[in-house]
């Protein structure tokens, strides 16, 4: 080897372990160029490690294509970053291949293999490979384990520990903090793994006791975590580690106790301090003090810190702060400006979706394309349907229209503004519907008065092998609750007994059958579904309360009402009782109920209260009651409905003098109803009033005020 390629070496490894991978990848380009250089082992191997981990595919194929041209790939290390490029590129098939040419694999090679099987959807293939390994140390057990960990194959990742366990093969740091952190739900195998940890000897393994203090607080038992902590020694990730799980608890007080401690003895906070505190949503003060210390720490342009301030500003609505710390970012990420027009969008107004735009025209300038989230925050932004169908086009023009996430918050946006064939349109178009997607568009046709196409949708979910979830059910039979489309929610119903029978006793699911029945005038079911929900909630009995007011069993309401015992009941619950007692004539009981709301269960009563009451009484005749509480100084401006329900009582008990008073007040709130001015003349003409109902009608001409003609549903 030359010296001038030993020099040129050393330059490609020292650019290589600064993260410079760019300046690599030039470099050997223009080492190429030179007829007096010939790049060695070291060289490519070098060069591609560079390329893998830009995920420069481009690059490193045709460093690949040199290694064959050269017959470097006999050399182990060549191989085994061709092995590290194509699985950081996901190239799976390439994985395989490279691998098969290997002719005497070591470790590296192996677990590359395995890790790159399991994190590209072949688990099974993973642990087959593993009984096929000569020689299995405790490195190929950690690729699979923590290759099953990371992709969501809990379950094949403890099978793997226990049978590593069971074989005699020595754990290490690493699949103990792999196994540890999975233990969130497996409380009671987590505790076994803690003991055979101290067992072996590891606890004093730093990445080990940051897995036990964090899986402690991830199942809430602070004390056990603190226990951890004391027992062992610190460093600046423990303190991170109980920092972040102190504020994951609410318990930021304490968490800025140990962010005080850690520095008192000599720690210095890291990027993950700061970001931990941060979260925490610390007041105005002490956020603009946790910024500042970070910045005087030197993390003034680091991108976790900086969006984290934005974001800990913006939560406490100081935005000037946030656009300042922003601003001052030196390099901007995709999740600086996400944040940013996310920022913009939280006060949901079409002048903020204004600024949401520019944001992100700008951050498209800076040459930074937006993703799902900036897509869902941009949505967020805007009431208007042009500024959804500019964002659309945003989607669309960036390729993010075929991301499941994108097309499902486009679907909601555009049904909940009227434009439901584009949204139609994007839900035929979406090849990997999940039930999100499903849902979205089942909602929207009903938003937008095609409930029938709704139901049609859900007939098609089923046949397409997705499981409804309990909201699916739920919105289905509301919506049939809605429309009254019994024979729908009986085969709903019936589809929810045969086939998913453990929602059975969902409460939402029970509440939504006791609505339907209702609703569609079968009382006997509701009350069959009402008895067999074990845990009734508050809706449930407001949907029962008020099913029997529905059918005016005024009577049973109240003894419904009367029944709750465990559960105290809301204004919803006032709401249906008292008027199942105005639609039963119970006034007695009506008043009673309404004077224990206010003085038993402390219930300050609304304008629904009050139209209740108002009804009930008047029905009765009791106007004088009802014009001692509409003239009563309780706080509540009376709208329409109180004024027309007395309006309605007067006529029909003839209430002269009162029905005067409520007509005027009528007039001034809908003079351009022509019921108004009928009502009045009618209420005058009943008591001998000619000549006065007379001049409500011309008055009722010279406002231009029509009466409505009658028509029959019965044509000739």
């Amino acid at each position: 080897m030359t010296s001038e390629l030993i020099k040129v070496n050393c330059l490609l490894a020292k650019l290589t372990k600064s993260e410079q991978y760019a300046k690599t990848l030039q470099l050997f380009h223009q080492i190429q160029s030179f007829q007096y250089l010939k790049p060695d082992q070291y060289t490519l191997s070098t060069t591609l490690t560079a390329a893998a981990n830009l995920r420069d595919v481009a690059a490193g194929s045709q460093v690949h294509a040199h290694v064959i041209r050269t017959g470097f790939k006999i050399y182990p290390h060549v191989a085994n970053t061709l092995l590290s490029l194509y699985a950081k590129s996901k190239d799976l098939a390439s994985v395989k291949r490279v691998f098969a040419e290997i002719k005497v694999p070591d470790v590296y090679s192996w677990t590359t293999l395995l890790s790159a099987c399991t994190n590209l959807g072949e688990v099974d293939y993973a642990c087959h490979l593993l009984d096929e390994i000569p020689q299995r140390n405790e490195a190929v057990w950690n690729a699979v384990i923590t290759g099953c960990a990371d992709n969501g194959h809990t379950s094949i990742a403890l099978e793997m520990f226990n049978r590593m366990h069971l074989l005699g093969i020595r754990h290490d740091n690493y699949s103990y903090a792999t196994v540890l952190s999975l233990c969130t739900s497996e409380l009671d195998y987590g505790i076994q793994v803690h003991s055979l940890v101290i067992k072996t000897g590891f606890l004093v393994k730093p990445s080990v006791t940051n897995a036990l203090i964090t899986m402690y607080f991830n199942i809430g038992n602070a004390t056990d975590a603190h226990q951890v902590f004391d027992e062992t020694t610190h460093d600046q990730i423990t303190y991170n580690a109980v920092i972040s799980g102190l504020v994951s608890l609410g318990d930021s007080e304490y968490a800025f106790v140990m962010f005080k401690r850690m520095q008192e003895i000599g720690l210095s906070p890291t990027e993950r301090t700061y970001v931990s505190l941060m979260s925490s949503n610390p007041c105005e003060k002490s956020s603009i003090q946790l910024h500042a210390h970070s910045i005087k720490s030197g993390f003034q342009n680091s991108n976790p810190v900086s969006n984290s301030a934005i974001t800990m500003y913006s939560n406490n609505a100081d935005f000037q702060s946030a656009q300042k710390a922003f601003t001052e970012l030196e390099q901007k990420d995709r999740v600086s400006w996400n944040t940013m027009i996310t920022i913009h969008a939280q006060c949901n107004s079409d002048s903020n979706s204004g600024d949401a735009i520019l944001t992100y025209l700008q951050m498209q300038h800076h040459g930074i394309k937006p993703d799902e989230f900036t897509i869902g925050s941009l949505l967020t932004s805007t009431e208007s349907l042009q500024n959804t169908m500019t964002i659309l086009a945003i989607a669309i023009k960036n390729n993010l229209i075929s991301k499941t996430e994108v097309s499902n918050a486009l679907i909601s946006s555009l049904s909940k503004r009227d434009a439901i064939t584009e949204a139609y349109d994007i839900f035929t178009d979406t090849n990997h519907k999940n039930l999100i997607t499903w849902n979205s568009m089942i909602l929207g046709f009903h938003l937008n008065g095609y409930s029938s196409h709704s139901l049609n949708l859900f007939s098609d979910l089923i046949s397409s092998g997705l499981t409804p979830d309990v909201y699916t059910l739920t919105m289905v039979l509301n919506i049939c609750a809605t429309t009254s489309s019994l024979r729908s929610g009986k085969a709903i119903h019936g589809y929810i007994i045969q086939f998913h029978n453990f929602y059975s006793h969902d409460t939402s699911l029970g509440n939504s059958l006791i609505s339907l029945y209702s609703k569609c005038g079968d009382l006997n079911w509701s009350i069959k579904i009402f008895n067999s929900i074990i845990h009734k909630d508050i809706i449930s009995w407001n949907s029962m309360i008020s099913a029997y007011g529905q059918h005016g069993k005024g009577e049973n309401a109240i003894l419904c009402f009367e029944s709750m015992v465990k559960v105290k009941p809301n204004h919803t619950t006032f709401i249906a009782v008292l008027t199942a007692c105005s639609h039963a004539g119970l006034v007695d009981y009506g008043v009673r109920i309404f004077n224990s709301m206010v003085n038993e269960y402390g219930v300050d009563p609304g304008v629904d209260h009050l139209s209740c009451v108002v009804d009930l009484l008047g029905r009765a005749g009791y106007l004088d009651e009802v014009e001692k509480l509409v003239k009563s100084d309780n706080g509540v401006s009376f709208d329409c409905r109180v004024w027309w329900s007395l309006f309605s009582s007067c006529a029909k008990n003839g209430d002269v003098r009162l029905g005067r008073i409520v007509g005027e007040i009528l007039l001034e709130l809908e003079e351009d109803k022509s019921g108004v001015y009928v009502g009045l003349a009618n209420i005058l003409a009943g008591c001998g009033y000619w000549e006065e109902a007379g001049r409500v009608r011309d008055m009722m001409r010279c406002h231009g005020v029509v009466k409505q003609r009658g028509y029959s549903w019965i044509r000739s």
